[in-house]
């Protein structure tokens, strides 16, 4: 925490340079949760990625180990967000679940549009755990599966296992919402399954319950944690340069994350506040599938489409979801093909 307070503070004025770029760029970011999903995010503003690639990150984001939401900026910029004045009133890029996006926009009248640069996250990977005495899939024909909301990455799945097993999701099984990504529903008999990620499988396994499926072996595609920002945010030349720099810092931090497997899970014993080795372990090697090349998920915006037709959905094009532009400028540079065949480093804490 000291090191990085000091990092903000030599790398937050507007006159200063920190690495290799000119004078950093200010941007405003958002992280409503912490996932596996999120962690180079995590470990970009850890750190001092951000700042390596000139920028000034002002970040919205969980506190650690708690449920308060934490401005992460430079203590000037801190101080003055605590006096609520001229708050800014959203973040200029959105760190979240494309799919979720999507249905809302495509679903409520006023939802913001807002495209994807790029995503650490395409691929389906939570576990549908059962209450105790469930031994199959099978078995829940008829019965309650517990997802966050139906609009969710955990919603979207529960269509997906629906589709796979060739149930109807309305007639077949009933799909309640409201379950957070925890076991408790499971134990108070609210629901029969859930679909959950890795705080409750670390759980689950602890209980006793039946892990039913790991829906990563599915080889299934959804457009899950994407770095999104407003359209029209994007044309100004100095925000693309912002948004091309997060990128740069996203794809850097992967790397991180894989090439130095103990200071990426220090970074979530920090975020998840816990030293428990065996929860760190499962989490890490959870992350196994992460983008090393954070391009937008083109077949999870397909497969989107598809779980959520709607007369409404179908005006629309998997194009009009994503701007992979950045992300093809970035990769045809050679600057992520760089970054895997040599170390990347940082300094220890």
């Amino acid at each position: 925490m000291i090191r990085r307070i000091a990092a903000l503070v030599l790398c937050s004025a507007p006159t200063l340079s920190c690495g290799g770029e000119e004078q950093p760029l200010k941007v405003i970011v958002r992280v409503p949760a912490i996932s596996i999903s999120k962690l180079p995010v995590v470990l970009a503003m850890d750190h001092g990625i951000y700042a390596k690639h000139g920028l000034a990150v002002e970040m919205w984001i969980p506190s650690p180990g708690a449920e308060t939401t934490s401005v992460y900026a430079d203590p000037l910029t801190k101080l003055w967000r605590m006096t609520g004045i001229n708050a800014p009133q959203a973040a200029e890029i959105n760190v979240d679940g494309a799919t979720p996006q999507m249905v809302r926009w495509t679903e409520s009248v006023g939802q913001r549009r807002r495209i994807a640069i790029g995503a650490t996250d395409c691929v389906v990977r939570a576990h549908i755990i059962g209450r105790k005495g469930l031994t199959s899939l099978e078995e829940l024909r008829g019965k309650r599966l517990g997802v966050s909301a139906p609009f969710s990455t955990s919603g979207f799945q529960a269509l997906l296992f629906a589709q796979r097993m060739g149930w109807d999701p309305v007639q077949d099984i009933s799909i309640m919402s409201g379950v957070d990504d925890d076991i408790e529903a499971l134990l108070n008999g609210s629901v029969d399954a859930i679909i959950a990620y890795e705080e409750a499988y670390v759980d689950a396994k602890k209980a006793g319950l039946p892990i039913l499926a790991d829906t990563s072996e599915w080889g299934e595609f959804v457009a899950g944690n994407s770095i999104s920002v407003d359209p029209k945010w994007l044309e100004d030349p100095a925000h693309r340069e912002a948004a091309r720099r997060f990128l740069k810092a996203t794809a850097e931090a992967t790397a991180l994350y894989y090439q130095q497997p103990d200071l990426a899970k220090e970074t979530i014993q920090e975020w998840y506040g816990t030293d428990n080795k065996e929860f760190t372990d499962t989490i890490y090697a959870r992350g196994a599938w992460l983008s090393r090349k954070p391009y937008p998920c083109y077949e999870g915006y397909v497969k989107t489409m598809e779980l959520y037709d709607s007369n409404e959905m179908r005006r629309y094009k998997p194009t009009d979801f994503y701007d992979d532009s950045l992300m093809r400028e970035i990769d045809e540079s050679g600057f992520i093909d760089a970054l895997y065949s040599k170390a990347t480093t940082v300094s220890s804490r």
